[in-house]
Protein backbone atom coordinates (compact mmCIF):
# COMPACT_ATOMS: atom_id res chain seq x y z
CA UNK A 1 0.00 0.00 0.00
CA UNK A 2 1.41 3.44 -1.24
CA UNK A 3 2.13 6.14 1.75
CA UNK A 4 -0.94 8.39 0.44
CA UNK A 5 -3.27 5.35 0.67
CA UNK A 6 -2.01 4.53 4.38
CA UNK A 7 -2.72 8.45 5.63
CA UNK A 8 -5.96 8.13 3.55
CA UNK A 9 -7.23 4.86 5.56
CA UNK A 10 -5.84 6.72 9.19
CA UNK A 11 -7.68 9.74 8.09
CA UNK A 12 -11.06 7.48 7.07
CA UNK A 13 -11.08 5.27 10.42
CA UNK A 14 -12.23 7.41 12.94
CA UNK A 15 -14.94 8.65 10.19
CA UNK A 16 -15.83 5.00 9.74
CA UNK A 17 -16.01 4.67 13.81
CA UNK A 18 -18.06 7.43 14.12
CA UNK A 19 -20.70 6.06 11.47
CA UNK A 20 -20.65 2.56 12.48
CA UNK A 21 -20.62 2.30 16.55
CA UNK A 22 -23.84 4.29 16.59
CA UNK A 23 -25.55 1.87 14.00
CA UNK A 24 -24.08 -1.20 16.07
CA UNK A 25 -24.77 0.34 19.43
CA UNK A 26 -28.45 0.62 17.86
CA UNK A 27 -28.76 -2.86 16.65
CA UNK A 28 -27.72 -4.07 20.32
CA UNK A 29 -30.46 -2.28 21.63
CA UNK A 30 -33.02 -3.06 19.01
CA UNK A 31 -31.94 -6.73 19.99
CA UNK A 32 -32.11 -6.40 23.83
CA UNK A 33 -35.65 -4.58 23.23
CA UNK A 34 -36.92 -7.17 21.17
CA UNK A 35 -38.70 -9.08 24.10
CA UNK A 36 -40.08 -6.17 26.50
CA UNK A 37 -42.21 -6.69 30.08
CA UNK A 38 -44.51 -4.42 29.05
CA UNK A 39 -45.24 -6.06 25.80
CA UNK A 40 -44.45 -9.41 25.76
CA UNK A 41 -44.30 -10.67 29.47
CA UNK A 42 -46.53 -8.70 31.43
CA UNK A 43 -49.67 -11.16 29.62
CA UNK A 44 -47.70 -14.05 30.41
CA UNK A 45 -47.38 -13.19 33.90
CA UNK A 46 -51.22 -12.11 33.98
CA UNK A 47 -52.69 -15.21 32.73
CA UNK A 48 -50.41 -17.81 34.37
CA UNK A 49 -49.34 -16.54 37.46
CA UNK A 50 -50.95 -13.78 39.02
CA UNK A 51 -53.53 -15.83 40.26
CA UNK A 52 -51.07 -17.07 43.07
CA UNK A 53 -48.17 -13.94 42.72
CA UNK A 54 -50.15 -10.87 43.74
CA UNK A 55 -50.42 -9.02 46.79
CA UNK A 56 -52.80 -10.80 48.67
CA UNK A 57 -52.29 -14.32 46.89
CA UNK A 58 -51.01 -17.49 48.34
CA UNK A 59 -47.45 -17.38 47.00
CA UNK A 60 -44.29 -15.57 48.71
CA UNK A 61 -43.96 -12.87 46.28
CA UNK A 62 -45.99 -10.46 44.16
CA UNK A 63 -45.32 -10.24 40.30
CA UNK A 64 -47.65 -7.41 39.23
CA UNK A 65 -45.32 -4.76 38.00
CA UNK A 66 -41.93 -4.28 36.84
CA UNK A 67 -40.34 -3.29 39.51
CA UNK A 68 -41.90 -6.49 41.81
CA UNK A 69 -40.62 -8.73 38.72
CA UNK A 70 -37.47 -7.48 37.53
CA UNK A 71 -35.28 -9.06 40.55
CA UNK A 72 -36.65 -12.62 39.98
CA UNK A 73 -35.87 -12.24 35.67
CA UNK A 74 -33.59 -14.75 36.41
CA UNK A 75 -35.30 -17.04 38.55
CA UNK A 76 -38.30 -16.57 36.51
CA UNK A 77 -36.45 -17.83 33.28
CA UNK A 78 -34.85 -21.13 35.61
CA UNK A 79 -38.44 -22.39 36.86
CA UNK A 80 -40.16 -21.37 33.99
CA UNK A 81 -37.76 -23.89 31.76
CA UNK A 82 -37.58 -26.71 33.83
CA UNK A 83 -39.92 -29.03 32.52
CA UNK A 84 -42.81 -30.68 33.58
CA UNK A 85 -41.74 -31.60 36.86
CA UNK A 86 -41.13 -30.46 40.83
CA UNK A 87 -40.34 -27.16 40.93
CA UNK A 88 -41.19 -25.76 37.31
CA UNK A 89 -43.38 -22.66 37.45
CA UNK A 90 -46.45 -22.36 36.54
CA UNK A 91 -47.35 -25.66 38.47
CA UNK A 92 -48.84 -27.64 35.33
CA UNK A 93 -47.25 -30.76 34.47
CA UNK A 94 -48.85 -32.36 31.67
CA UNK A 95 -46.16 -33.89 29.02
CA UNK A 96 -46.54 -31.74 25.80
CA UNK A 97 -44.71 -34.68 23.40
CA UNK A 98 -47.44 -36.78 24.56
CA UNK A 99 -50.92 -37.90 24.92
CA UNK A 100 -54.19 -35.69 25.06
CA UNK A 101 -53.13 -31.73 24.82
CA UNK A 102 -56.71 -30.07 25.07
CA UNK A 103 -57.52 -29.57 28.86
CA UNK A 104 -59.46 -27.29 30.86
CA UNK A 105 -57.91 -24.38 33.13
CA UNK A 106 -54.56 -24.96 31.46
CA UNK A 107 -51.89 -22.45 32.67
CA UNK A 108 -48.78 -24.01 31.15
CA UNK A 109 -46.36 -21.84 29.06
CA UNK A 110 -45.95 -22.50 25.36
CA UNK A 111 -41.87 -23.23 24.07
CA UNK A 112 -42.26 -20.09 22.61
CA UNK A 113 -43.66 -18.24 25.78
CA UNK A 114 -40.59 -20.53 27.71
CA UNK A 115 -38.22 -19.11 25.02
CA UNK A 116 -39.74 -15.34 25.00
CA UNK A 117 -39.24 -15.85 28.77
CA UNK A 118 -35.05 -16.64 28.73
CA UNK A 119 -34.49 -14.16 25.93
CA UNK A 120 -35.92 -11.49 28.39
CA UNK A 121 -34.07 -12.19 31.29
CA UNK A 122 -30.99 -12.92 28.96
CA UNK A 123 -31.16 -9.09 27.05
CA UNK A 124 -31.15 -7.77 30.68
CA UNK A 125 -35.27 -7.65 31.18
CA UNK A 126 -36.40 -4.58 29.80
CA UNK A 127 -39.39 -2.67 30.51
CA UNK A 128 -40.14 -1.52 27.33
CA UNK A 129 -42.82 0.96 26.68
CA UNK A 130 -45.27 2.10 29.57
CA UNK A 131 -47.97 2.43 26.76
CA UNK A 132 -47.75 -1.55 25.80
CA UNK A 133 -48.28 -2.37 29.16
CA UNK A 134 -52.13 -3.93 29.54
CA UNK A 135 -54.44 -3.15 32.02
CA UNK A 136 -54.45 -4.48 35.30
CA UNK A 137 -55.72 -8.19 36.04
CA UNK A 138 -58.72 -7.91 38.08
CA UNK A 139 -57.91 -10.29 41.15
CA UNK A 140 -60.24 -11.88 43.29
CA UNK A 141 -58.41 -11.19 46.77
CA UNK A 142 -60.05 -11.39 50.56
CA UNK A 143 -63.24 -13.09 51.34
CA UNK A 144 -63.71 -13.42 47.56
CA UNK A 145 -60.55 -15.01 46.37
CA UNK A 146 -61.74 -18.23 44.75
CA UNK A 147 -60.39 -19.52 41.78
CA UNK A 148 -63.68 -20.47 40.51
CA UNK A 149 -65.16 -17.02 41.10
CA UNK A 150 -68.24 -16.05 43.65
CA UNK A 151 -69.45 -19.58 45.06
CA UNK A 152 -73.18 -19.61 45.37
CA UNK A 153 -72.38 -21.49 48.67
CA UNK A 154 -69.72 -21.78 51.09
CA UNK A 155 -69.46 -23.92 54.06
CA UNK A 156 -66.98 -23.62 56.74
CA UNK A 157 -65.43 -26.78 58.54
CA UNK A 158 -64.17 -26.77 61.82
CA UNK A 159 -61.05 -25.37 63.33
CA UNK A 160 -57.88 -27.72 64.08
CA UNK A 161 -54.74 -26.81 66.02
CA UNK A 162 -51.34 -28.15 64.90
CA UNK A 163 -48.49 -28.09 66.62
CA UNK A 164 -45.36 -26.54 64.80
CA UNK A 165 -43.55 -30.07 65.11
CA UNK A 166 -45.61 -33.23 65.34
CA UNK A 167 -45.92 -36.11 63.25
CA UNK A 168 -48.59 -36.55 60.22
CA UNK A 169 -51.63 -37.14 61.46
CA UNK A 170 -54.92 -38.73 59.55
CA UNK A 171 -58.34 -38.75 60.83
CA UNK A 172 -61.94 -37.36 61.03
CA UNK A 173 -62.30 -33.65 61.20
CA UNK A 174 -65.56 -33.38 61.77
CA UNK A 175 -68.58 -32.61 60.52
CA UNK A 176 -70.08 -29.31 58.19
CA UNK A 177 -73.61 -28.33 57.70
CA UNK A 178 -74.44 -27.07 54.87
CA UNK A 179 -77.32 -25.50 55.24
CA UNK A 180 -78.95 -26.29 52.38
CA UNK A 181 -82.98 -26.35 52.16
CA UNK A 182 -83.58 -28.11 48.87
CA UNK A 183 -81.68 -30.38 46.77
CA UNK A 184 -78.88 -28.57 44.34
CA UNK A 185 -76.50 -30.04 41.89
CA UNK A 186 -73.27 -29.27 41.73
CA UNK A 187 -71.26 -27.33 38.58
CA UNK A 188 -67.70 -26.84 40.76
CA UNK A 189 -66.16 -26.62 43.81
CA UNK A 190 -62.70 -25.13 45.21
CA UNK A 191 -61.82 -26.42 48.59
CA UNK A 192 -59.09 -24.03 50.35
CA UNK A 193 -57.51 -23.24 53.62
CA UNK A 194 -57.35 -20.39 55.76
CA UNK A 195 -54.88 -20.41 58.49
CA UNK A 196 -53.41 -17.58 60.73
CA UNK A 197 -49.65 -18.12 59.23
CA UNK A 198 -48.48 -14.99 57.66
CA UNK A 199 -48.12 -15.85 53.40
CA UNK A 200 -44.37 -14.80 53.68
CA UNK A 201 -43.65 -17.20 56.64
CA UNK A 202 -44.43 -20.64 54.72
CA UNK A 203 -41.52 -23.40 55.63
CA UNK A 204 -39.66 -25.99 53.22
CA UNK A 205 -41.82 -28.60 54.43
CA UNK A 206 -43.98 -30.61 52.32
CA UNK A 207 -46.87 -28.06 51.52
CA UNK A 208 -45.08 -25.22 52.95
CA UNK A 209 -47.45 -22.83 55.38
CA UNK A 210 -50.81 -24.97 54.77
CA UNK A 211 -51.34 -27.92 57.28
CA UNK A 212 -54.10 -29.89 55.46
CA UNK A 213 -52.24 -32.27 52.73
CA UNK A 214 -55.22 -33.79 51.77
CA UNK A 215 -58.32 -35.26 52.60
CA UNK A 216 -61.02 -37.70 51.69
CA UNK A 217 -64.89 -36.16 52.11
CA UNK A 218 -68.47 -37.12 51.30
CA UNK A 219 -71.79 -35.64 51.81
CA UNK A 220 -74.85 -36.89 53.42
CA UNK A 221 -77.95 -36.15 55.08
CA UNK A 222 -78.01 -37.87 58.64
CA UNK A 223 -80.24 -40.81 58.73
CA UNK A 224 -81.85 -40.51 55.40
CA UNK A 225 -80.68 -43.44 52.58
CA UNK A 226 -79.73 -42.36 49.01
CA UNK A 227 -78.40 -38.85 49.99
CA UNK A 228 -74.84 -39.92 50.24
CA UNK A 229 -72.48 -37.94 47.70
CA UNK A 230 -68.46 -38.38 47.08
CA UNK A 231 -66.76 -35.79 46.09
CA UNK A 232 -63.26 -35.65 44.84
CA UNK A 233 -60.33 -35.42 47.07
CA UNK A 234 -58.99 -32.12 48.42
CA UNK A 235 -55.23 -31.64 47.68
CA UNK A 236 -52.96 -29.09 48.33
CA UNK A 237 -52.06 -26.90 45.33
CA UNK A 238 -55.09 -28.58 43.71
CA UNK A 239 -57.28 -26.50 41.36
CA UNK A 240 -61.42 -26.48 41.45
CA UNK A 241 -63.11 -29.48 40.43
CA UNK A 242 -65.40 -28.30 37.20
CA UNK A 243 -68.11 -30.97 36.32
CA UNK A 244 -69.22 -31.26 33.10
CA UNK A 245 -72.80 -30.22 32.13
CA UNK A 246 -74.07 -33.54 31.61
CA UNK A 247 -72.47 -34.98 34.80
CA UNK A 248 -73.24 -32.83 38.15
CA UNK A 249 -73.17 -33.99 41.58
CA UNK A 250 -75.85 -33.87 43.98
CA UNK A 251 -75.49 -31.54 47.01
CA UNK A 252 -78.97 -32.81 49.16
CA UNK A 253 -81.16 -30.46 50.94
CA UNK A 254 -79.92 -30.62 54.99
CA UNK A 255 -76.98 -32.55 54.12
CA UNK A 256 -73.56 -32.38 55.89
CA UNK A 257 -69.82 -32.78 54.97
CA UNK A 258 -68.34 -35.21 56.60
CA UNK A 259 -64.48 -34.67 56.50
CA UNK A 260 -63.54 -38.19 57.90
CA UNK A 261 -60.02 -38.40 56.19
CA UNK A 262 -58.02 -35.83 56.86
CA UNK A 263 -54.03 -35.94 56.06
CA UNK A 264 -52.66 -33.18 58.25
CA UNK A 265 -48.98 -32.36 58.86
CA UNK A 266 -47.29 -29.79 60.56
CA UNK A 267 -45.69 -26.77 59.15
CA UNK A 268 -42.70 -25.33 61.48
CA UNK A 269 -45.47 -23.05 62.92
CA UNK A 270 -48.26 -23.24 65.32
CA UNK A 271 -51.38 -23.45 63.53
CA UNK A 272 -54.60 -22.93 63.79
CA UNK A 273 -56.59 -23.60 60.58
CA UNK A 274 -59.79 -24.61 58.98
CA UNK A 275 -61.30 -25.70 55.54
CA UNK A 276 -63.91 -23.83 53.39
CA UNK A 277 -65.71 -25.30 50.43
CA UNK A 278 -67.20 -23.21 47.87
CA UNK A 279 -69.68 -24.61 45.43
CA UNK A 280 -71.41 -23.48 42.53
CA UNK A 281 -74.73 -25.05 41.13
CA UNK A 282 -75.86 -25.91 38.05
CA UNK A 283 -79.38 -23.66 37.36
CA UNK A 284 -82.84 -25.28 39.70
CA UNK A 285 -84.58 -27.85 37.44
CA UNK A 286 -80.80 -29.16 36.43
CA UNK A 287 -80.23 -33.08 36.02
CA UNK A 288 -77.13 -34.90 34.87
CA UNK A 289 -76.99 -36.61 32.05
CA UNK A 290 -74.79 -39.56 33.25
CA UNK A 291 -74.10 -41.72 36.13
CA UNK A 292 -70.82 -41.97 37.94
CA UNK A 293 -68.38 -44.85 36.96
CA UNK A 294 -66.71 -46.36 39.95
CA UNK A 295 -63.81 -47.65 38.45
CA UNK A 296 -60.84 -46.92 40.32
CA UNK A 297 -57.54 -47.09 39.24
CA UNK A 298 -54.43 -47.77 41.48
CA UNK A 299 -52.81 -49.34 44.69
CA UNK A 300 -52.22 -47.71 47.98
CA UNK A 301 -51.35 -51.18 49.69
CA UNK A 302 -48.62 -53.49 48.42
CA UNK A 303 -45.84 -51.66 47.85
CA UNK A 304 -42.52 -51.94 47.26
CA UNK A 305 -40.46 -48.62 46.64
CA UNK A 306 -36.43 -49.51 47.07
CA UNK A 307 -34.30 -46.70 48.84
CA UNK A 308 -32.39 -44.56 47.21
CA UNK A 309 -33.21 -45.63 43.62
CA UNK A 310 -34.48 -43.19 40.89
CA UNK A 311 -36.71 -44.03 38.19
CA UNK A 312 -38.97 -46.94 39.82
CA UNK A 313 -41.71 -48.09 38.09
CA UNK A 314 -45.06 -48.91 39.57
CA UNK A 315 -48.18 -50.64 37.51
CA UNK A 316 -51.75 -51.05 37.68
CA UNK A 317 -54.38 -52.37 35.49
CA UNK A 318 -58.18 -52.35 35.43
CA UNK A 319 -60.70 -53.48 33.07
CA UNK A 320 -63.81 -51.53 32.28
CA UNK A 321 -67.02 -53.23 32.69
CA UNK A 322 -69.50 -50.37 31.40
CA UNK A 323 -68.51 -47.48 28.39
CA UNK A 324 -66.89 -44.70 30.07
CA UNK A 325 -65.82 -41.44 29.71
CA UNK A 326 -63.14 -40.12 31.27
CA UNK A 327 -63.22 -36.38 32.96
CA UNK A 328 -60.56 -36.29 34.74
CA UNK A 329 -56.83 -37.26 35.60
CA UNK A 330 -55.39 -36.75 39.01
CA UNK A 331 -52.26 -38.77 39.55
CA UNK A 332 -51.70 -39.22 43.37
CA UNK A 333 -48.01 -40.36 44.59
CA UNK A 334 -46.40 -39.01 47.99
CA UNK A 335 -43.31 -37.17 48.35
CA UNK A 336 -40.93 -40.08 46.11
CA UNK A 337 -43.54 -39.65 43.15
CA UNK A 338 -41.97 -38.04 39.96
CA UNK A 339 -44.63 -39.00 36.96
CA UNK A 340 -47.43 -40.27 35.99
CA UNK A 341 -49.13 -41.80 32.80
CA UNK A 342 -51.99 -43.81 31.81
CA UNK A 343 -52.68 -45.30 28.96
CA UNK A 344 -56.08 -47.54 27.40
CA UNK A 345 -55.39 -51.02 25.94
CA UNK A 346 -58.47 -52.08 23.08
CA UNK A 347 -57.58 -55.52 21.25
CA UNK A 348 -54.41 -54.34 20.01
CA UNK A 349 -54.78 -51.01 19.73
CA UNK A 350 -52.91 -49.54 22.76
CA UNK A 351 -53.16 -45.48 23.03
CA UNK A 352 -51.21 -43.32 25.51
CA UNK A 353 -54.08 -40.81 27.07
CA UNK A 354 -51.92 -38.60 29.23
CA UNK A 355 -48.25 -38.47 31.14
CA UNK A 356 -48.04 -35.76 33.72
CA UNK A 357 -44.87 -34.69 36.18
CA UNK A 358 -45.76 -34.92 39.70
CA UNK A 359 -44.73 -32.56 42.61
CA UNK A 360 -46.19 -33.57 46.47
CA UNK A 361 -46.41 -29.83 46.87
CA UNK A 362 -48.77 -29.16 43.70
CA UNK A 363 -51.02 -31.95 43.51
CA UNK A 364 -52.90 -30.82 40.34
CA UNK A 365 -56.16 -32.32 38.50
CA UNK A 366 -56.18 -32.17 34.44
CA UNK A 367 -59.93 -32.02 33.57
CA UNK A 368 -60.06 -32.93 29.90
CA UNK A 369 -61.73 -30.55 27.48
CA UNK A 370 -65.35 -31.76 26.29
CA UNK A 371 -64.08 -32.90 23.38
CA UNK A 372 -61.28 -34.11 24.19
CA UNK A 373 -62.34 -36.88 26.87
CA UNK A 374 -61.46 -40.09 26.06
CA UNK A 375 -64.22 -42.33 25.05
CA UNK A 376 -63.42 -45.91 25.66
CA UNK A 377 -65.62 -49.11 24.89
CA UNK A 378 -66.43 -51.50 27.93
CA UNK A 379 -63.95 -54.16 27.95
CA UNK A 380 -60.94 -51.38 27.47
CA UNK A 381 -57.99 -52.24 29.88
CA UNK A 382 -56.51 -48.74 31.61
CA UNK A 383 -52.96 -49.19 33.07
CA UNK A 384 -51.51 -46.79 34.94
CA UNK A 385 -47.74 -46.14 35.81
CA UNK A 386 -45.91 -44.38 38.29
CA UNK A 387 -42.49 -43.49 38.72
CA UNK A 388 -40.62 -42.61 42.13
CA UNK A 389 -37.18 -41.10 43.27
CA UNK A 390 -35.92 -42.01 46.78
CA UNK A 391 -32.29 -40.62 45.72
CA UNK A 392 -31.25 -37.07 46.92
CA UNK A 393 -31.99 -35.69 43.73
CA UNK A 394 -35.71 -35.86 44.53
CA UNK A 395 -35.78 -32.28 46.80
CA UNK A 396 -39.48 -33.65 48.06
CA UNK A 397 -37.70 -36.49 50.19
CA UNK A 398 -36.76 -36.27 53.81
CA UNK A 399 -34.90 -39.06 53.94
CA UNK A 400 -34.67 -41.74 50.83
CA UNK A 401 -32.82 -44.40 52.71
CA UNK A 402 -35.60 -46.13 54.30
CA UNK A 403 -37.97 -48.92 52.26
CA UNK A 404 -41.48 -47.86 52.22
CA UNK A 405 -44.00 -49.47 51.66
CA UNK A 406 -47.95 -48.05 51.22
CA UNK A 407 -49.34 -45.70 54.10
CA UNK A 408 -50.86 -42.80 54.67
CA UNK A 409 -48.13 -40.34 55.69
CA UNK A 410 -45.73 -38.67 52.99
CA UNK A 411 -42.75 -40.46 53.87
CA UNK A 412 -45.36 -43.98 53.02
CA UNK A 413 -46.96 -43.64 49.63
CA UNK A 414 -49.59 -44.13 47.49
CA UNK A 415 -50.17 -44.54 44.11
CA UNK A 416 -53.64 -44.05 43.02
CA UNK A 417 -55.15 -41.98 40.07
CA UNK A 418 -57.87 -39.87 41.51
CA UNK A 419 -59.87 -38.86 38.41
CA UNK A 420 -63.33 -39.13 37.69
CA UNK A 421 -65.40 -40.29 34.68
CA UNK A 422 -68.69 -41.04 34.03
CA UNK A 423 -70.72 -44.22 32.55
CA UNK A 424 -72.18 -44.43 29.26
CA UNK A 425 -75.29 -46.15 27.93
CA UNK A 426 -74.58 -47.91 24.36
CA UNK A 427 -76.80 -45.08 22.95
CA UNK A 428 -74.88 -42.70 24.34
CA UNK A 429 -71.55 -44.03 23.46
CA UNK A 430 -72.80 -44.43 20.34
CA UNK A 431 -74.01 -40.43 20.26
CA UNK A 432 -70.78 -39.34 21.53
CA UNK A 433 -68.61 -41.08 19.24
CA UNK A 434 -70.70 -39.70 15.99
CA UNK A 435 -70.23 -36.78 17.94
CA UNK A 436 -66.08 -37.23 17.84
CA UNK A 437 -66.24 -38.10 13.83
CA UNK A 438 -68.65 -35.07 12.86
CA UNK A 439 -65.07 -33.04 13.72
CA UNK A 440 -62.81 -35.53 12.02
CA UNK A 441 -61.95 -35.14 8.50
CA UNK A 442 -61.82 -38.08 6.93
CA UNK A 443 -61.05 -41.69 7.92
CA UNK A 444 -57.80 -40.70 8.15
CA UNK A 445 -58.16 -38.37 10.95
CA UNK A 446 -57.26 -39.86 14.83
CA UNK A 447 -58.67 -39.15 17.68
CA UNK A 448 -56.76 -40.28 20.35
CA UNK A 449 -59.18 -41.48 23.69
CA UNK A 450 -61.83 -42.76 21.16
CA UNK A 451 -60.67 -46.43 19.65
CA UNK A 452 -63.43 -47.15 18.33
CA UNK A 453 -64.53 -43.88 16.83
CA UNK A 454 -64.75 -44.97 13.36
CA UNK A 455 -65.92 -48.30 13.88
CA UNK A 456 -69.20 -49.26 12.30
CA UNK A 457 -71.66 -48.26 14.66
CA UNK A 458 -73.95 -50.80 16.10
CA UNK A 459 -77.53 -51.96 14.21
CA UNK A 460 -80.19 -53.51 16.17
CA UNK A 461 -80.73 -57.00 14.49
CA UNK A 462 -84.06 -56.97 12.44
CA UNK A 463 -86.83 -58.94 13.86
CA UNK A 464 -86.15 -62.60 12.93
CA UNK A 465 -89.08 -64.69 10.73
CA UNK A 466 -91.39 -66.37 12.00
CA UNK A 467 -90.88 -70.29 10.51
CA UNK A 468 -94.89 -69.84 9.09
CA UNK A 469 -93.38 -66.74 7.52
CA UNK A 470 -90.16 -68.23 6.53
CA UNK A 471 -92.60 -71.09 4.65
CA UNK A 472 -94.00 -68.05 2.68
CA UNK A 473 -97.65 -69.34 5.15
CA UNK A 474 -99.83 -67.42 7.07
CA UNK A 475 -103.77 -66.85 7.24
CA UNK A 476 -105.27 -64.47 4.52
Amino acid sequence: MSASLRRLSLLATPVLLAVVAPAIAHAQATASADVTFTRDIAPILQRSCQQCHNPDGGAPMSLTTYEEVRPYARAIKTRTSMGPRAGVMPPWFVEKNIGIQKYKGDISLSEAEIAKVAKWADSGAPRGNPADMPAARAMATGEDGWLLGKPDLIVKGPEIFVKAIAPDSWGDVGEAPTGLVEDRYVKSVEVREVNNIPKAEGTKTVGGRWVFHHMNYESSVPGKAGTSTTWPIHEIGRNPDQFPDSAGRLLAAGSVLHLNASHVHANGHDTTAHLEFGFKFFPKGYTPMYKRSGVLLGNGNDLDIKPNQANQEIHAFATLTEHTKIIAFEPHLHAQGTRMCLEAIWGMNIQQLTCVGYDHNWVKQYIYDDDAAPILPKGTILHLVGWLDTTPGNKNMADGRNWTGGGRRSVANMFIDLGYSVQMSEEQFQAEMAKRRANMKSRNDYDLGCPLCWAPPVVAPAPRATQQQQQGGGQE
